[in-house]
């Protein structure tokens, strides 16, 4: 899977060459000049704006049906009259006025936001095999594809009938459920561990990604159609498909740009351990048989049965109990989301200093963080049900979503701490348990939550 350890030597060395040559071109200037500004962005760097970008639209594409379902549908529920007599100022947009809504049932879009899910975490196994023999160039570019071309394809399979819609809902979810164990098992091979928590709040683009999508989600519903809100996440997953396949790389090696000091500094800093072929024999025996394994993913399950009450939720939530109108609506859904990204980058930062200055151990540092991710959020979702003020509700949930992200500094951090060369399988097999979350959560809210109404 990798190149020769002497690539970034000969094309430095290539490059010398060529600038000794009397009348320099027009283009081995520029090869020059692209060079020196080669060396001064890492490609550590571009690997970083590729996983946060990437998991940022990945989200879009996921959770676009979220808010949007709620437009699909609102002709059957009294939610437009109640917010117009709730809000005096809110009116209803020709897009929400019209007739382009759909007669499904409440089971019918629990069914079609639930099959996502689903499929999601079947893919898990999956995903970490698929990298481990194709790489994670292959699978999380496809992956991302295929999921931008089911969001560009929903629209038109609505008109269909909606078992077309849950169709293409599980072939995204199958590929969404790939990117992960993908992501992660690139980790190990190109990021040092005093940089690792660092890096690990790139997959917070996801937040940003959930945030964005429901206040640009809520823009264009509210001005044009809930159609065009699938239109402009899967065109933004088709342009991302097109960056990654010009700059991503599987190892360092690989990479045709990457500096001869940055290749040394990574060489000695990643370890020995994770220099093993890419194709080893994976131990799945000792990986569903290891208890700190099976420690990150009970603990990580309850953080994602927090997590998507307010992801699936939150939506329907701020409209149907709160009365706040879909662009008011998607501002409030998404910005704790957009928030708790940066949040993540400060705790992940906290987490780093704190291992490079040894304040305690690497595994206490991981459970701290994993402890801020679970339990405060946790009393905090409890609160809310018995809070009545609006504004100290929202800020509650708020504070709940940012703490959330600690997590990626403690137990997301520490499957690629104990597994760095196969951080990938062991992600996969945690995710298959601790992701099974994000569907078994809004099953039993479906269950207990038995009427969309405010009783206020």
């Amino acid at each position: 899977m990798s190149n020769s350890n002497n690539s970034a030597k000969s094309r430095s060395t290539d490059l010398k060459y060529f600038v000794t040559q009397e009348g320099f071109s027009e283009e081995i200037e520029q090869s020059n000049l692209f060079h020196k500004f080669n060396a001064k962005v890492p490609a550590r760097f571009v690997l970083y704006f590729l996983s946060c970008s990437g998991f940022l639209v990945s989200f879009m594409m996921r959770n676009d049906i979220n808010i949007a379902l709620v437009a699909m549908t609102a002709k059957n529920s009294t939610q437009l009259t109640d917010i117009s007599q709730t809000n005096e100022n809110a009116t209803l947009s020709p897009a929400l006025a019209s007739a382009d809504t759909f007669d499904w049932s409440p089971t019918v879009k629990s069914v079609i936001t639930g099959s996502f899910f689903v499929c999601y975490v079947l893919s898990q196994v999956v995903g970490g095999v698929a990298a481990q023999h194709f790489g994670t160039k292959r699978v999380f570019g496809w992956s991302q594809f295929a999921t931008a071309f089911g969001s560009l394809c929903i629209p038109f399979a609505a008109d269909l009938h909606y078992t077309v819609v849950i169709i293409i809902r599980c072939i995204q979810g199958f590929a969404s459920g790939l990117t992960w164990p993908a992501m992660y098992a690139v980790v190990g091979y190109w990021i040092p561990l005093s940089e690792r928590s660092r890096f690990m709040s790139s997959f917070q683009g996801f937040s940003i990604g959930i945030g964005l999508t429901y206040v640009i989600c809520g823009f264009i519903i509210d001005n044009f159609s809930w159609r065009y809100a699938f239109f402009t996440t899967g065109s933004l997953g088709m342009l991302w498909c097109f960056l990654w396949y010009m700059l991503a790389y599987n190892t360092p090696h690989e990479h045709p740009r990457i500096t001869e000091e940055e290749l040394e500094y990574i060489e000695m800093n990643i370890g020995v351990e994770v220099k093993e072929p890419v194709g080893m024999k994976v131990p799945w025996k000792c990986i569903f048989t290891s208890l700190p394994v099976w420690a990150i993913s009970i603990t990580t399950f309850g953080r994602i049965w927090i997590h998507y009450v307010f992801i699936v939720y939150g939506p329907s939530f701020m409209t149907n109990i709160l009365k706040f109108p879909f662009q008011a609506n998607g501002f409030l859904s998404g910005m704790p989301f957009i928030c708790s990204y940066l949040s993540s980058v400060v705790f992940c930062c906290i987490a780093d200093k704190m291992v490079l200055k040894e304040v305690m151990s690497l595994t206490n540092i991981r459970k701290l963080f994993t402890a801020f991710s679970q339990i405060i959020p946790g009393i905090l979702i409890f609160s809310i049900g018995y809070i009545n003020n609006i504004v100290v509700l929202l800020i509650i949930w708020f504070i709940a979503v940012t703490y959330i992200t600690a997590s990626y500094a403690g137990a997301m951090a520490n499957i690629v701490d104990i597994a760095p060369n196969l951080a990938g399988q062991v992600l996969a097999f945690c995710q298959t348990i601790h992701m099974s979350a994000s569907f078994l959560s809004p099953l039993a809210g479906g269950f207990i939550v038995t009427s969309e109404v405010s009783l206020i």
